[in-house]
């Protein structure tokens, strides 16, 4: 169950979005008594409640932002109880204090906003002492293994317990909860105003991670890069998954670079199916696999883990996805799709990370002259050296003309939608322009590009693709393009709209 917590200044808004939420098919919401301004009035609040409530007021060392006297927070959660709340949230600290009375179930909770727990089995039984019908543990993860430690108590404990991981490493374990046994994980009202480090917004959690479909046999894969949040891999995957009605999640895990070895060591304990990766661990990840496709061989780079019994299967798809994203653009009566060189001879590819590896060898496969550049000479060199092109300085790159430009930087990637790689006055018309940037899909460089009348791709096109591909990999099926496309302009669009 999603449980969706309100912090609000005014009693009005709090009663019209648990309204709200409950029209939306929410069966549980927290009221941050907190949040509120000026006398809270817990009578008006629990009279007409819609559906069953936490009652939490939280101290500021705890997360919130209740500023008057702790006698008075504890009145007030004791005027609750008296009321008929459904449940209270009492800290570790304070819930020997306030005794059970009537119906009202009691949740102790225990918060740690630095560190996880060295101890969470004791801990664990520490709080169930209290008279406890809901332990509650929230701790920041630090750690993706913090995730599994997490997932792990929950799933062994023998009372009802909730145990969530704070922050962006976290993030699994509020869409996980569930499948180890958790009662009810919590969500935000507005993905803008999340009430804890890490909460997501709830119809994220309903729509896109189908939180309430999850259960033990769920598979799970997901997204592993560092930094994470950005990733639209969890829109684009989600989507698919669930029109195509296979029972599985896609998550992304924030893996720092350093603990990369230990997070794919221990894929077995969350149980991991495949994932996509992305950077900074395209490479690192070949340690771990036991098999690779041709084309991770040929590129030194892998986007795609597969998980089985014998072992982890390293696959690539962005080499691919380039070429038949190129091919579909270029396509012509008189060069129909196929053609070995796509009707061109010379591509100049912008940039020296994994996808400018994989976009560089996908293009010199089909016999087209690549040059690579990059603002970072060495390792434009590196690239050329492995995949066997030429490359300039990048301050060099407008000099010779080209019959394809390809951007496989993060320059123009919102929110630096006003900056381009290549200058709209070296662009002719009969170049192709490829934008692997897919945030906004119309980029600076897309824009120039087709004002000056090139044929263009656009990074939508080649998300979607090496996605599709992945799909196919992962599932054994044909993947719904149209419905990723769609979710991931969606998407999109939607992280632009002011706030």
């Amino acid at each position: 169950m999603i449980c969706v917590s309100i912090g609000r200044g005014r009693h009005r808004h709090v009663i019209v979005e648990q309204q709200h939420l409950v029209d939306n098919g929410i069966r549980l919401v927290e009221l941050r008594l907190d949040y509120l301004q000026g006398e809270v009035q817990v009578k008006r609040l629990l009279k007409d409640r819609p559906c069953p409530v936490i009652v939490t007021c939280r101290r500021k060392t705890d997360g919130g932002r209740w500023e008057h006297s702790e006698d008075a927070r504890l009145r007030l959660l004791r005027t609750a109880i008296v009321e008929g709340a459904d449940y209270v949230d009492l800290e570790d600290d304070v819930a020997a204090g306030v005794p059970r009375y009537g119906a009202t179930k009691r949740i102790v909770s225990h918060h740690d906003f630095q560190k996880m727990p060295a101890d969470l089995t004791h801990l664990h039984r520490r709080l169930a002492s209290m008279d406890a019908d809901v332990v509650k543990i929230a701790a920041m993860a630090n750690h993706p293994t913090d995730n599994l430690r997490m997932l792990e108590m929950v799933h062994a404990s023998r009372s009802p317990t909730v145990g969530i991981c704070m922050g962006e490493i976290g993030v699994p374990t509020r869409v996980l909860g569930g499948r180890a046994g958790a009662p009810f994980t919590f969500a935000t009202f507005n993905e803008d105003r999340a009430l804890a480090p890490g909460q997501i917004g709830w119809r994220q959690m309903k729509e896109m991670y189908r939180y309430d479909s999850i259960t033990p046999a769920t598979k799970i894969y997901g997204v592993v890069a560092d930094p994470v949040a950005h990733s639209l891999s969890p829109v684009v995957h989600n989507a698919a998954l669930a029109a195509a009605g296979i029972d599985a999640v896609y998550l992304p895990f924030r893996v720092p670079p350093e603990q990369i070895d230990e997070f794919l060591s221990a894929s077995a304990r969350w149980p991991l199916t495949g994932l996509s990766v992305t950077l900074p661990h395209k490479e690192a990840v070949l340690r771990h696999a036991s098999r690779v496709d041709g084309l991770v061989k040929a590129i030194g780079a892998a986007n795609t883990l597969s998980f089985a019994a014998d072992g982890i299967v390293a696959a690539n798809t962005d080499a691919s996805a380039a070429v038949e994203s190129l091919a579909a653009a270029l396509e012509t009566d008189e060069q129909p799709s196929g053609g070995d060189g796509l009707g061109l001879k010379t591509a100049i590819v912008l940039g020296a990370g994994g996808a400018a590896r994989a976009v560089a060898f996908g293009l010199k496969q089909r016999g087209i002259e690549v040059t690579v550049t990059s603002r970072t000479v060495e390792r434009a060199q590196k690239i050329a050296a492995e995949v066997g092109c030429k490359v300039v300085d990048w301050s060099a790159r407008h000099r010779m003309p080209f019959d394809c430009v390809v951007n496989a930087t993060p320059v123009g990637m919102h929110p630096n939608v006003n900056e381009c790689p290549y200058e709209k006055e070296h662009l002719r018309p009969y170049m192709a322009v490829f934008d692997t940037v897919y945030n906004p899909e119309n980029t600076l460089l897309i824009k120039e590009a087709r004002s000056v009348g090139c044929r263009i791709v656009t990074g939508v096109d080649m998300f979607v693709r090496q996605a599709a591909i992945q799909f196919r990999i992962w599932h054994g099926t044909e993947p719904p393009q149209h419905v990723m496309r769609e979710a991931l302009k969606r998407a999109t669009a939607s992280a632009k709209q002011p706030t």
